[in-house]
């Protein structure tokens, strides 16, 4: 490959291929340091590949800002591999101005009213079905309410057991200290069962849920999202909210109480071996108080907005799984949101409903 500079224009001959380019650009640098071309001339060009088009790009742009280069003379099979492989004609992408802070402030806030619009309209549609759903079945399979009711129920006990038994250990065990130094012992039996009723029992067993169930609602339905079987669904005639959401809602509607029930039960349990062992309260005497101090009120409450607990979570879990884009992170970053959300909607409904019945 050799490069000539003749009559005001650079001369290449040979082959313009990545074997000889950094040879040639020494010589081209040689002579580009006294001269300034107007013109390259390609004609006595044999073959080029995609290295050789760089090369000549690499000119173009150098010599371009002095003045207009023209390229001429080059065969046609020489000038289709130019056009493909050229980039001087691709458009350049300039970057983006970045946003002010007041300007992202507002872009926040647009985002926000934006999901927030999207979550009510998906909260629309799953109550819509679900109500539907209780006099006709069409669209879900048969026995998923059953598998759903397993899943979110049966199996969330050992692990709501457990922690609703320690935490009814350390309420009274915290409780009975200062119980004790003022002769209250009998007390233990009231602050443990309006507490459990009230705000532990509802309130730990839904973050548990939140976070066993409501991780795998979201995960479960961003996976289908990622693998298109949500599409798929939609090309098949079937509602994926009817299909997949509406037998978590029913389900979690139906098991929610009875996990709260069975927290309070086993919280008590925990509270009332401190109560007998270490307060000398008689177990006829902790059962009795307890059961006095508990309204109907207290029981209606703690059912009910266990139930609201449950339907923030499967909503909140559809909502990110929908939403998710991308592949695998896509799913574990509309995982961990769902749980983090679904945490903080159950203790702001919370704190609203104790402000209401309190």
């Amino acid at each position: 490959m050799n490069c000539t500079f003749q009559q005001n224009g650079l001369y290449f001959s040979g082959k313009l291929t990545a074997a000889g380019i950094p040879q040639l650009q020494r010589e081209v640098n040689a002579l580009l340091k006294h001269n300034t071309p107007a013109l390259i001339d390609l004609k006595e060009i044999e073959q080029i590949d995609s290295a050789g088009v760089a090369f000549l790009d690499e000119i173009h742009t150098r010599l371009a800002k002095k003045g207009l280069l023209l390229f001429q003379g080059a065969s046609p099979e020489i000038q289709a591999v130019i056009d493909t492989f050229s980039s001087i004609k691709l458009p350049v992408q300039t970057p983006e101005r970045e946003m002010g802070w007041f300007e992202k402030l507002g872009d926040s806030a647009v985002n926000a009213a934006n999901n927030f619009y999207q979550s009510l309209l998906l909260a629309s549609e799953i109550y819509y079905y679900a109500l539907v759903g209780l006099f006709s079945h069409k669209g879900q399979r048969k026995g998923s309410f059953v598998q759903q009711a397993a899943l979110l129920g049966s199996q969330a006990l050992p692990i709501v057991a457990l922690l609703s038994f320690i935490i009814g250990f350390i309420l009274s065990l915290q409780s009975a200290v200062q119980l004790k130094n003022f002769g209250a012992n009998v007390f233990i039996a009231d602050l443990l069962a309006v507490t459990m009723v009230r705000e532990m029992g509802p309130m730990m067993t839904a973050i548990i849920v939140a976070g066993r169930s409501g991780s795998a609602i979201a995960s479960e339905i961003a996976t289908m999202q990622v693998t298109e079987e949500i599409d798929a669904l939609r090309i098949m005639a079937l509602n994926p909210i009817r299909y997949v959401v509406i037998p978590k809602f029913h389900a979690i509607t139906v098991v929610m109480p009875l996990l709260v029930a069975f927290s309070i039960l086993v919280g008590e349990i925990g509270g009332g071996l401190i109560a007998i062992g270490y307060l000398d309260v008689s177990l006829p005497t902790f059962i009795q108080r307890s059961i006095e101090i508990t309204m109907l009120k207290d029981l209606v409450v703690s059912f009910g907005k266990s139930i609201v607990f449950a339907w923030a979570i499967v909503i909140i879990g559809a909502y990110f799984g929908f939403q998710v884009k991308g592949g695998a992170e896509g799913v574990g970053k509309a995982t961990t949101s769902s749980v983090v959300a679904s945490i903080f909607a159950v203790i702001v409904l919370d704190a609203i409903f104790s402000l209401l019945y309190l």
